[in-house]
């Protein structure tokens, strides 16, 4: 094979970059050349140094060398370039980045973008004439896979991008990414299904060797003649951040190509600066929530000095409370700020990102969704509110500054209370020692598996057998048995044992050996939900006058009566009324409004995290502690290290404490609220076994509360008893209900499987529809079917991911191996009393909450 900087194709960029002054980087050549070479891998590179260009310029470059004398006049080549991405709001950068780059070296591809908010006249407009270069999100990738025609317009298609693959990866849309790689992998063997030798219900032992199917290439095409043959390969290239888990991320994308791929890593240093913005005076009582906001007033020099600021903050509701505050103390910033979440109408998010891109705004209040960004946007500074609960989350917020070669991330760190300090010092540590969380993929999703059956059978249909090989040969279904196929087909074709009687579950029919949906009604629906994204349900809001606000979640807007004011998009609304599932509101005047609050906004700390957090507390005390964050938390560890005890890496500070509320038992894993809650429940079913006693539980990211009426017995005697790992399963399940719990989750599952309905656009179902119906399955299920491959689903789920089994495992096993310290203090310390107040949260408005709090803090410090 002719060397990659022997061809035409590499003369041709390498010199377009050089007239624009820029180089390739040894790593975009490197991922050139495995391109050039028709193989696959990963790309991982910091934010900022030109992973997009890796994979794209690559594929211009094979393009241009297979065409070497006709690749600027060739048109309507099909599809060459398949570009998945799992945010919206990155399509239009990544296509204007590569239109600029096709404009400047003189081919005539066409980039076309496809997600939810492409138009209708467009998706026709591509399906008559396929573009080059097909930017994509996973769900519209499967809507594409449920045409009947699908095969047609793959079938030219050279490489396969996945963009920021470690964000997919780990959840149902990384699940959804494999399924379609691997049917899009096994175009290039199989053409539209043809029936078997004999129509199969299950698969075969050893199913009957099929003839070779013709493949597919570009040939033929016109003009093709006096062209080098091209080869049938298909490249499948992941583009990564840094995870700690990158061997495994490459592994899970290369299964469905039974390819070890390559690991292509920028070996590229990115300097960051991480900067803690420190109150003027310490609280030795902290609270969540209240400290950042009284802390804004700090950040105006730091967004003055700055051309363009991101000001990321974790939660929908807390972004607004900023907006509003900014504004209030530094009214200049009027026009020059602006709001940026997942509940803000479209058009008002793309107008965001285009004013960031041309650099009109001064600062962007944003949550989660502008983690994500495509190169050179320009950025200059970073500021993260609180928390990022993960060393991963934090270093991609830091990367979106200074997001060119060279430059150095700055990102500021704004505490919203005192110990979230300690979180500042521990981030940086764990900067040095890049410790990266790792991103566990997903194993055996039947919910996903039996949507994207359904999504096939819609389209050219599907073998059993030949398809039953293709999901298999994915990481999530590797260990997929025949039983479990054979249930999840049953489930689709007859419904399963529970629902044989109801012809609404009877979706695909086999007709000569392959499987089908026939039904026109039964098509619409599925197309209609297909996705792995489950939320609460939403409801638009729009002004009596009729403009779109944004969306707003259901189990908050049914709180509020007409007439009360509530924040969206930084604007201050009075509801009127609640009308075909729209919130109908107009322009408050009222001084004070409600700040919405949006399920699913606490993001529980990294295990990574959670172990640099341990260390930190090492050196509280010590006069060897050069972090400026812990130089100032001193008087608050010594009003710890004087009333109980501050923990060390391989301790377990328990405190009783008896209030006039009760007794109290506060105890600190630092492992996150998720575990927390676990271990709590834990704890209290097994003390409940030895004596009746009832316990409320209350937990933040650093520790967790029993309160009882009477002395909790936990000391020296029974205390590793009760931390134990064994019979952990059965423990957990009694102790939390796990049957409750997942009938709830089984309302996620049940939508995804295509079980329940969610309605139609503008006509969603209300959320208490959806459990009620879920609910009376669940029940059917765990009656008649019982074995049902989506009810074993909801209760994994429980242990996975709301009791995260395993790390709640290593947690107990690592305390057995801790020494416990136990202590009596006369009074609240600062450790226990943010959980302390976290538990009365619940029950209080944010004003009667800061009355109480402030009354606490009064009284403990006399």
């Amino acid at each position: 094979m002719t060397k990659l900087a022997d061809t035409k194709g590499y003369h041709i960029i390498s010199e377009w970059l050089k007239d624009k002054g820029y180089k390739a980087f040894a790593f975009q050549e490197e991922t050139w050349k495995h391109i050039h070479a028709g193989e696959s891998g990963l790309v991982n590179a910091p934010t900022g140094f030109g992973k997009t260009f890796s994979v794209f310029l690559g594929a211009v470059i094979q393009f241009m060398n297979t065409y070497p004398a006709t690749y600027r006049s060739r048109k309507k080549n099909g599809l060459q370039l398949l570009w998945i991405t799992p945010l919206r709001a990155l399509a239009k950068d990544i296509g204007r980045a590569m239109e600029e780059v096709i404009a400047e070296t003189g081919l005539s591809w066409q980039v076309g973008i496809r997600n939810g908010d492409t138009a209708t006249s467009e998706r026709q407009r591509q399906k008559r004439n396929v573009p080059e270069v097909l930017i994509i999100t996973p769900e519209s990738l499967h809507l594409m896979l449920a045409q009947r025609d699908y095969t047609e317009v793959f079938k030219t298609l050279r490489v396969i991008a996945v963009d920021e693959w470690h964000e997919l990866l780990g959840s149902k849309r990384g699940v959804q990414m494999e399924l379609a790689l691997s049917r899009l992998i096994n175009l290039r063997h199989t053409t539209a299904p043809a029936p078997p030798d004999a129509a199969i219900d299950v698969p075969a032992t050893n199913p009957k060797k099929k003839a070779a199917a013709p493949s597919h290439n570009n040939t033929n095409a016109p003009g093709a003649e006096n062209t080098p043959p091209q080869t049938n390969s298909l490249s499948v290239w992941g583009i990564s951040a840094t995870i700690g888990n990158l061997e495994q991320a490459k592994e899970v994308l290369m299964a469905p190509l039974k390819k070890t791929g390559v690991i292509v890593k920028a070996r590229l240093s990115k300097p960051i600066h991480v900067e803690s913005i420190l109150p003027d005076e310490i609280e030795k009582y902290p609270w969540a929530g209240h400290l950042g906001i009284k802390l804004a007033h700090k950040l105006l020099p730091v967004i003055e000095q700055s051309k363009t600021t991101l000001l990321f903050i974790n939660t929908r509701g807390m972004s607004e409370r900023w907006y509003q505050t900014l504004l209030t103390i530094a009214p200049e910033l009027a026009g020059a700020i602006a709001l940026h979440h997942g509940s803000i109408e479209q058009e008002l998010r793309i107008w965001v990102e285009e004013a960031l891109h041309t650099e009109t705004l001064k600062v962007v209040v944003c949550t989660a969704s502008l983690d994500l960004g495509v190169d050179f946007r320009p950025v200059d500074t970073v500021i993260q509110v609180g928390s990022p609960k993960g060393v991963a989350r934090f270093l991609q917020r830091a990367g979106r500054s200074g997001h060119q070669p060279g430059q150095i991330s700055k990102i500021y760190f704004v505490p919203t209370h005192s110990l979230e300090l300690v979180e500042a010092a521990a981030i940086k540590q764990a900067i040095k020692e890049e410790l990266i969380e790792s991103r566990e993929p997903m194993a055996l999703c039947f919910d996903v598996l039996v949507q994207y059956m359904c999504t096939l059978a819609i389209g050219e249909g599907f073998v059993s057998q030949q398809l039953y090989e293709e999901v298999k040969s994915t990481w999530c279904y590797s260990e997929i048995t025949e039983d479990d196929w054979r249930r999840a087909l049953t489930h689709i074709t007859t419904g399963g044992a529970a629902l044989t009687q109801y012809d609404e579950y009877r979706k695909v029919e086999p007709v000569n050996g392959i499987y089908r949906i026939l039904n026109r009604r039964i098509a619409m629906h599925h197309r209609m939900q297909i996705g792995t994204i489950v939320s609460d349900a939403m409801l638009k809001v729009k002004f009596m006058s009729g403009g779109y606000i944004g969306l707003i979640e259901e189990y908050f807007i049914s709180r509020l009566s007409p007439g009360d004011s509530f924040t969206l998009a930084g604007r201050n609304l009075a509801l009127v009324q609640i009308k075909d599932m729209t919130v109908i509101v107009k322009k408050s005047t009222a001084s004070k409004s409600i700040v919405p609050s949006w399920n699913g906004g606490r993001m529980p700390l990294s295990a990574n995290l959670g172990m640099m957090l341990r260390q930190t507390f090492n050196v509280a005390l010590s006069k060897k502690a050069k972090e400026p964050e812990l130089k100032i938390l001193l008087p608050l560890f010594e009003l710890q290290e004087q009333l109980s005890h501050i923990p060390q890496s391989n301790e377990l500070l328990i405190e009783h404490i008896a209030t006039k509320d009760g007794y109290h038992v506060f105890v600190y894993p630092f492992e996150g609220r998720l575990v927390h809650e676990a271990m709590a429940t834990l704890l209290a079913y097994r003390i409940s076994n030895t004596m009746p006693i009832t316990f409320s539980i209350a937990m933040n990211d650093y520790g967790f509360e029993l309160l009882s009426d009477q002395p909790i017995p936990i000391d020296d005697t029974n205390v590793l008893d009760l931390f134990s790992s064994d019979n952990l399963i059965n423990d957990i399940q009694r102790s939390a209900n796990a049957t409750e719990m997942a009938k709830r989750k089984f309302r996620d599952v049940a939508v995804i499987g295509g079980l329940v309905f969610q309605g139609y656009p503008g006509e969603h179902k209300k959320a208490r529809h959806l459990q009620s119906s879920a609910s009376l399955l669940f029940k059917v299920f765990a009656d008649y079917d019982p074995d049902n491959i989506l009810l074993r689903q909801a209760y994994q789920e429980v242990l996975d991911q709301q009791m995260e089994e395993a790390r709640l495992r290593a947690a107990l096993e690592r305390i057995q191996h801790s020494k416990i310290v136990i202590t009596v203090p006369d009074r609240l310390t600062p450790f226990c009393f943010p959980i302390k107040v976290d538990s009365l949260r619940e029950n209080m408005s944010s004003e009667q909450l800061e009355d109480r709090v402030r009354k606490m803090q009064e009284q403990l410090e006399r």
